[in-house]
């Protein structure tokens, strides 16, 4: 059983069954929601190099999956396939999420399905890049 925490083009997270007929996690709901809290503000630490906003606000991040082992597996996108941070920023993901507690394993996959495009980007993004 895995719970997952979906973001939309506001990022608004909530935990979620990836399947209705899976059996409930056997993390306890307070815990769980302490991760995905404690998760989604590790994200919140990793910056964009050339856009000052984090890239959990641009919208760069589509699933975040915390399994009963609590490893944690991101689908993450990236601005363009040509970004020059391509290498270093799954990694800054990696070793932030990995970092919380309880937290056992962090792994990204970068996924370019659907691309990315500034509609993604929350208002708080859009608002701290002058994007109204």
């Amino acid at each position: 059983m895995t719970d997952e925490v979906k973001t939309d083009t506001d990022n608004a997270t909530a935990p979620a069954a990836t399947d209705a007929r899976e059996q409930p996690s056997t993390i306890p709901a307070d815990e769980m929601a302490r991760l995905t809290d404690d998760i989604v503000g590790a994200i919140k630490t990793v910056y964009d190099p050339e856009i000052p906003s984090d890239i959990y606000e641009l919208g760069l991040i589509y699933k975040v999956d915390i399994d009963d082992d609590r490893v944690v597996k991101i689908d993450m996108t990236l601005t363009t396939p040509n970004c020059p941070s391509a290498a270093e920023l799954p990694q800054q993901v990696e070793n932030a999420v990995a970092g919380v507690p309880g937290v056992r394993e962090a792994k990204v996959t970068i996924v370019w399905d659907p691309p990315w495009d500034p509609s993604r980007m929350s208002d708080e993004a859009r608002t701290e890049l002058n994007m109204w």
